[in-house]
């Protein structure tokens, strides 16, 4: 993600989100710590024919990454967009020498919490009233890091195999952008649950 980009992205955010989407000012404040050798910050967006149709950011301090946001515009639910993006900010993490990964996800949200145990997050909390207005509960997940540093990606292709019916509605592949110290490398196309992270989800 670039500056150029925040707008865009805060079309689509204002969109999802509407009750409780990021402001501007908290999407430049991200961006100020994404670059540089000292970022802590990895934020990417994914593009098709020019339009920005996916965003997810990650924070990494002192070893522990978490998944601040991911999105995905609505045509696109149900393609492995999702998984892609998720898949990229894991690279991300293991880029910032992360052990662990943090997430929190909408209690009511079943369908991103079986992307995200496929991705090998554990439940381990639950953090009441989290997500206003509404107050709605929120789950705190866990992802360790495998021994080598590396993510580890769930056998998407035996998963899509399984999920054939899918692959009518399926699109290309967006491309991605992104800032933070990782090359973008998104996984393979599994149906996605698309969620967005720590602040708010939809």
């Amino acid at each position: 993600m670039r500056w150029w980009d925040v707008e865009p992205v805060l079309e689509l955010e204002r969109e999802l989100f509407p009750d409780d989407a990021w402001s501007r000012g908290l999407f430049w404040s991200e961006l100020a710590h994404a670059r540089g050798p000292s970022a802590t910050r990895r934020y990417v967006v994914a593009e098709e024919n020019g339009r920005i149709v996916g965003y997810g950011g990650l924070s990494a301090v002192d070893g522990t990454g978490d998944i601040q946001t991911i999105a995905a515009a609505r045509e696109h639910w149900g393609t492995g967009l999702g998984a892609r993006l998720l898949a990229d900010l894991l690279s991300g993490a293991t880029a910032f020498e992360c052990h662990e990964v943090l997430l929190e996800v909408r209690v009511d949200n079943a369908r991103a919490q079986r992307l995200y145990e496929r991705f090998g997050f554990e439940p381990i909390g639950l953090r009441r009233g989290y997500y206003q207005p509404g107050n709605v509960d929120a789950v705190v997940m866990r992802r360790s890091q495998t021994a080598d540093g590396a993510a580890a990606v769930p056998d998407l292709a035996a998963h899509d195999a399984r999920h054939a019916h899918d692959a009518a509605a399926a699109v290309a592949a967006p491309a991605a952008h992104d800032t933070g110290p990782a090359a973008d490398d998104p996984a393979a196309d599994i149906p996605a649950a698309d969620e967005q992270g720590t602040t708010h989800d939809g």
